[in-house]
């Protein structure tokens, strides 16, 4: 780097290198400030966010109604734990529960305390209600799955950078591929108590499965008696065109893991949304969490579930998601060998012949445009649900020259 300015965000990345751990492999731009899709850095330069924090940023940066939830319940309670009862817990749960059309809503944190919650409820149900054998309980996941970064969730990854060397994992889990419902069909067993899927896999390249998957789980799950959990901390709330993926097929799952974008992108906010008969099996004491459910979240979470349900939010999602797809999709046999769409998210091959996924993101960075690569020759696009359609025209011709 070679000016004043430049120097202040190449001493902001070496200090971090220095003193924070390894997790991800972040691109080297330093973001000071944002404001609805745009982010900018400590030497003035404006980005286009198409990745919205991996979906937490659905509704943008700073968005004001969520804003001022926060600012309103900050000057009156943050935190009590759920030692007491606090006054947004009971409003937030109402109507998160009313948006699922379930009776039960289990607060936590992060995406991934959401499914190692869903895994011990599961569990829980079929010794309680199914009358599995003790700790005989399995539950079925599908190859290529995200679920998270816990030991128990990367035991049962198939992706050797988030499972090899953080071993012994829990037992308890059984592979099969992803989209191919027959073979979850066949996996099923006396022992079965959950089949856990992404209804569209996130992590592994926004990997949308074949029409009709969703719908014969849903029956195989109903005929066993095992629950059909799905896990929409990344598909859920808006970002597909709908209220949740499964509503692309019209759906309901048994449990809704949910998170992400749950907390209006300024605190993290997940949550387990199941009926009695499923979430009534955690008695007092056999789970809890100190900021699950605090008042401050609860707040924010309100907010954000009144705003999904106008519909605004989903109907935008869907309308630009068609203009992203037809801009996308313009590109392939230019660069881009394939493209999977949903609403408001992308997954984009990279011909390998311009370049890696990574260099793809690099170039684009250095044009104005954030977003991830995954899995070597994919980027994702999932930009917030406010976008508008010239912004999208924008990122797409920032997209077409970085492929040439």
């Amino acid at each position: 780097m070679s000016t004043a300015v430049d120097d202040l965000g190449a001493q902001l990345i070496a200090a971090e290198s220095a003193h924070v751990a390894h997790n991800y492999h972040p691109l080297p731009v330093v973001a000071a400030r944002a404001e609805g899709v745009w982010v900018t850095d400590v030497e003035g330069k404006r980005y286009l966010d198409l990745l919205s924090a991996y979906s937490a940023l659905n509704f943008g940066h700073g968005h004001p109604a969520i804003l001022a939830a926060a600012r309103e319940q900050l000057e009156r309670l943050t935190l009590t734990s759920r030692a007491f009862h606090n006054d947004r817990l009971g409003p937030f749960g109402t109507a998160l529960a009313e948006l699922c059309g379930k009776d039960l809503v289990l607060p936590m944190n992060t995406g991934a305390e959401a499914v190692e919650t869903g895994i011990k409820v599961a569990r829980a149900w079929g010794y309680r209600s199914k009358g599995i054998a003790p700790d005989a309980a399995t539950i079925i996941v599908a190859n290529g799955n995200f679920h998270g970064r816990t030991t128990t969730i990367v035991g049962f990854s198939d992706d050797p950078t988030a499972h090899d060397d953080f071993g012994p994992y829990a037992p308890g889990f059984v592979h099969v591929p992803y989209g191919d419902a027959d073979a979850i069909a066949a996996a099923i067993d006396e022992n079965t108590a959950a089949v856990l899927i992404e209804p569209i896999q996130g992590e592994a390249g926004v990997v949308i499965p074949p029409d009709g998957f969703l719908r014969r789980v849903r029956e195989f799950c109903t005929e066993n008696d095992v629950l059909f959990i799905a896990d929409e901390i990344q598909s859920g709330l808006g970002r597909v065109g709908e209220t949740f993926a499964c509503d692309r097929e019209g759906v309901v799952p048994d449990v809704y893991l949910l998170g992400k974008a749950l907390g209006g992108g300024i605190l993290p906010l997940s949550a387990v949304v199941a009926n009695e008969d499923v979430l009534g099996v955690i008695r007092p004491g056999e789970h809890g969490s100190t900021f699950g459910g605090n008042p401050l979240a609860a707040a924010v979470g309100l907010r954000v579930v009144e705003m999904l349900a106008s519909g605004e939010f989903q109907t935008r999602a869907k309308a630009l998601g068609e203009h992203l797809a037809h801009g996308l999709e313009s590109l392939v046999g230019h660069g881009v060998t394939a493209v999977r769409v949903a609403g408001l998210w992308a997954g984009v091959d990279i011909d390998p012949a311009v370049g890696t996924g990574r260099a793809i993101a690099e170039k684009l960075l250095s044009r104005g445009v954030l977003v991830k690569d995954t899995h070597g020759q994919t980027i994702r696009i999932a930009p917030p649900l406010t976008i508008r359609g010239t912004e999208i025209d924008w990122a797409i011709e920032q997209l077409r020259h970085a492929l040439s």
